[in-house]
């Protein structure tokens, strides 16, 4: 009998393998170092193996840990106050991001880090400025990052006298020292910490930055053998901006300079036609789609059904604490699946399973990381979450004749369920508490910066300031 370091027991295993979700009713899974090395019924994998730890998981559920295809954690420090405000990004974000500092970024960045991660999150796409330094947060944490430094030629006050709709001024120096900063980042990081950091570029939005920078980026992204991560018809702004700079809309221009393959991390879609989410999805590029986000921020559902009638690389992203407010999967899943049913008027669409594969196995794939994770098979990455059944929110639990385990986790879950995380075969979360880093003091320090912050902002005219004034904040 060979030992190994830990084992999983008498629990409903989720594998996410095969045809359907491959779930085993009295399943464990055994995990060696960094790698998973057996799933198969409890009774078989107690007899061929024994561990230096074991978990008994009875009236739990393990699965995948979940993917959270793109976030901005950097931005973790200003939720809430951009909220319930047309030109979101202008009006709400701009004039708080001017005063933003280095430090107060990645304060606020690991406390949005630890929020995904204590609700079932393993990997984040996470998406920022500043990622040179923000990616110390999650080797720190211990999460599997996905990561890369976001890519623009937008001068830095973009708040200052700038009417709504008035056309950028690009700046080439900015470009060429955000290219740099990406590049730093791919030479310092890419496979660091035994392969849990993988880097790719991060053009913000082909509004944002000249052609010639767009194909800069595209040349490198084929030099380093990595992926693009890049929003995509991000609202009617960026449509806007494309119309009155190139006479064309986003995609149709990303089509034109040949942007459009398997490379690109296509994000959002928010003003994709039909025609156009095909056309995306054709080419081989994946959507990441981040439904609570566009929901809140633009009251628009993206056209991730017409994506799905040609490609299944769909993943769901949080984005970023001012416009979505929580950075959680279980969220995510759930806003995906009721907001499309309303969209198309038919509860059958986007049901639980699909929901769960998005941020699992589909996920995987669809950001270039399907072989090491997504799914719970031997030679994979242990990345996984073990939640307790007997939680409320997950009350009752049915095996027969109707399993209900995946419905609830998709429509009733709210990530507090979640007691263990294990990242790269490292149990981060033991018992709902995080190993790897003083939570309470993150949160602490984090506060802190944000009182810096808001000090800043003082008189400056939001949105939210009149309703404020006006007692309703």
């Amino acid at each position: 009998m060979a030992t190994i370091d830990l084992i999983i027991t008498r629990t409903t295993v989720i594998t996410m393998e095969g045809k359907g979700l491959g779930i085993i009713e009295d399943g464990a899974v055994g995990i060696d170092g960094n790698r998973i090395v057996i799933v198969d019924d409890s009774d078989v994998v107690e007899r061929e193996y024994s561990s230096h730890r074991t978990i008994d998981a009875s009236h739990k559920v393990v699965l995948p840990g979940l993917i959270d295809a793109h976030i901005h954690s950097g931005l973790g420090i200003l939720r809430g106050v951009a909220q319930d405000t047309d030109n979101w990004m202008e009006k709400g974000l701009w004039p708080f991001m001017q005063f933003l500092t280095d430090d107060q970024r990645r304060a606020g960045s690991l406390v949005n880090i630890i929020e995904g991660l204590k609700a079932g999150t393993t990997t984040f796409g996470d998406y920022n400025g500043g990622m040179n330094d923000i990616v110390q947060n999650h080797i720190a944490l211990g999460t599997r990052a996905h990561v890369c430094d976001m890519i623009n030629e937008m001068p830095e006050r973009m708040g200052d006298a700038r009417e709504v709709g008035e056309l950028y001024p690009l700046d080439s120096a900015v470009g060429e020292k955000k290219l740099q900063e990406n590049i730093d980042l791919i030479e310092n990081y890419h496979g660091s910490e035994n392969g849990r950091i993988t880097c790719l570029f991060g053009p913000q939005g082909p509004d944002m930055m000249s052609r010639e920078l767009l194909l800069e980026v595209q040349q490198l992204a084929k030099k380093f053998d990595t992926s693009i991560h890049m929003h995509v018809a991000q609202g009617d702004r960026e449509i806007e901006q494309m119309m009155k700079r190139y006479g064309k809309r986003s995609i149709p221009y990303l089509e034109e300079i040949g942007y459009l393959d398997e490379r690109l991390l296509a994000v959002h879609l928010t003003e994709a036609t039909a025609e156009e989410a095909k056309t995306v999805a054709r080419s081989g590029a994946a959507m990441l789609l981040c439904s609570g986000s566009i929901g809140i921020i633009d009251g628009i559902v993206p056209p991730a059904a017409e994506f799905l009638e040609a490609s299944d690389r769909l993943a769901l992203g949080s984005d970023q604490a001012p416009g979505n407010n929580c950075i959680n999967m279980f969220n995510e899943m759930k806003f995906t699946s009721i907001l499309n049913k309303c969209r198309q008027r038919d509860p059958r669409v986007f049901p639980a399973w699909q929901m769960l594969k998005s941020v699992t196995i589909n996920a995987a794939h669809a950001i270039g990381l399907g072989e090491d994770i997504g799914s719970l098979k031997p030679g994979k990455k242990a990345d996984m979450i073990i939640l307790d059944l007997q939680s409320p929110a997950l009350f009752p639990t049915i095996q027969a004749p109707i399993r209900n385990i995946v419905p609830n986790l998709v429509y009733s879950a709210n990530g507090s369920e979640v007691e263990t995380v294990i990242i790269d075969g490292q149990v981060i979360v033991d018992e709902k508490i995080v190993q790897t880093v003083d939570e309470g003091k993150a949160l602490a320090d984090g506060q802190k910066h944000a009182n810096e912050l808001a000090s800043q902002v003082r008189g400056v005219d939001t949105p939210l300031a009149k309703m404020m004034a006006d007692g309703l904040l």
